[in-house]
């Protein structure tokens, strides 16, 4: 193999490792977000999937009941509710619907981890201290409602 050849060869092999590195620390580096970072991805997810039925806040509207506020997440559904049929004991619980339930027009099309940015949006707002943990299955699982 010529000097040039391999010079070529070794860059090659260098950029793609490099590429590979890279792709591993960005896929990683979110599972690292933790309070502030995840509510506020979650945040912005909110504002994309979920405000234009919630309200902008969170404060609901007519065609959805609010996440946040004193009237958010009761444990019972509200009687005129027609998708929600389970309690909220946990956050655990509201992921596991929001999961399998919302969007309304694509239930489950978001990642794991994005329903759980906007849950820990909505704990946050809602003055649950999220700051020193990532709200993944089982720390949602630990946090009561009610």
């Amino acid at each position: 193999m010529s000097n040039r050849r391999s010079r070529k060869m070794y860059s090659w092999m260098l950029t793609s490792v490099i590429t590979v590195a890279m792709t591993a620390v960005a896929a990683t580096s979110h599972a690292e977000d933790t309070g502030p970072e995840q509510a506020a991805q979650g945040g912005k997810l909110f504002s994309d999937h979920c405000a234009k039925c919630h309200g902008a806040e969170g404060q609901g509207t007519k065609k959805a009941p609010p996440l946040v506020g004193k009237d958010a997440l009761p444990l019972d559904p509200r009687p005129s509710q027609k998708v929600r049929k389970g309690q909220f004991h946990t956050a655990q619980d509201v992921a596991q619907f929001a999961s399998t339930k919302m969007p309304p027009n694509k239930p489950g099309s978001l990642t794991t981890d994005q329903y759980y940015d906007i849950i820990a949006f909505a704990l946050k707002a809602n003055g649950v201290d999220v700051s020193n943990k990532k709200i993944d299955a089982t720390t949602a699982a630990a946090i009561k409602l009610h």
